[in-house]
């Protein structure tokens, strides 16, 4: 587990990187942001009162003099803001509507991040998933050529280093999204040095099962192809087959992935939820993220049973993405 961010460290240590923590008074963001500019791995930007800020800070006996505090209530270039906010919405906003968004931390965070005042933003200790991911939608929007963004974790045990997606955004992506996802993971996969072997899993491998949701699996594989004809891609698979040599020998002989898959691709949020915490919970497996993939820049989410750890980690992931 240690290799794989002190390799992300070695990496971004002298870029001077700036991440946005829109909950600047939970104790988890206080720690890590601590550890992190005691480390002088980049920056952490706290928001919220200053006065807040230090005094929680002292309270827990943590050290954030590295770290820029930054008051919305009291930031100078508000007005611009405001009228940037305005533009990018494209008429979907009044300046006063804007004015009172941008009082919400994680609007301002993410105007930020826009604005280039940042590099990334991570938020969701104290906030659910809509509250970090709606502003980096309305804002930041996805890349020319992505329908929507996906959450995947990056599940690390030891030396093992695993993509699981998707685990946090879309309920029940159809083909053409799974196919988006698929793609995407494997370009996430490769900032942690994964060469991705990427399977579509489903409750049945290469046919044994025949119904909508199989099919739904099989098409996305045909689409992903389409996309990305080097991704190293199958399915549809049953995890085992996936997974296991000995077992994809019996159920798929002749398929590119010999069992030997890095990138799963869930086809649901409920069956992506439920297999990365029995993997974290039963197998060991830290489970970093969700991290956000398919935006114009970074913007990650906690979840709100983080540890600062955990923060840490998101924080440095971030941090690796812009």
């Amino acid at each position: 587990m240690s290799n794989l961010f002190e390799t992300i460290e070695s990496t971004i240590i002298n870029q001077d990187k700036h991440i946005v923590f829109p909950e600047g008074q939970d104790e988890r963001i206080l720690e890590a942001a601590g550890k992190l500019g005691a480390a002088g791995i980049l920056t952490p930007v706290l928001l919220g009162n200053k006065t807040n800020i230090k005094h929680k800070a002292e309270e827990i006996g943590v050290d954030v003099s590295a770290s820029k505090i930054v008051d919305p209530a009291e930031f100078p270039e508000f007005e611009l803001m405001v009228e940037t906010f305005v533009e990018r919405r494209k008429g979907k906003a009044t300046a006063e509507e804007a004015r009172e968004l941008l009082q919400n931390e994680n609007y301002f965070g993410t105007m930020l991040v826009y604005m280039n005042q940042a590099d990334g933003l991570v938020s969701g200790a104290a906030h659910a998933t809509a509250k970090t991911v709606r502003p980096a939608l309305q804002i930041i929007k996805t890349k020319e050529g992505i329908k929507k963004t996906s959450g995947v974790f990056i599940m690390v045990r030891g030396e093992e280093k695993y993509v699981f997606a998707d685990c946090a955004i879309n309920i029940a992506p159809d083909s053409q999204d799974l196919a988006e996802i698929a793609v995407e993971s494997g370009e996430t996969a490769k900032l942690f040095d994964v060469d991705p072997r990427v399977a579509m899993l489903s409750f049945s491998t290469k046919g044994s099962a025949k119904s909508d949701e199989t099919n739904k699996v099989v098409e996305a594989v045909k689409l992903a192809k389409e996309k990305n004809p080097d991704l190293v891609i199958d399915g549809e698979f049953q995890f085992d087959a996936a997974f296991v040599p000995s077992v994809a020998k019996k159920k798929a002989p002749d398929s590119v992935l010999e069992g030997k898959a890095n990138v799963f691709i869930f086809p649901s949020l409920e069956a992506g939820n439920i297999g990365y915490k029995i993997a974290q919970r039963l197998g060991g497996f830290q489970a970093v993220g969700p991290i956000l993939q398919g935006l114009n820049q970074p913007v990650n989410d906690l979840s709100r049973g983080c540890n600062a750890d955990d923060v840490y980690h998101l924080a440095l992931i971030t941090a690796a993405q812009s």
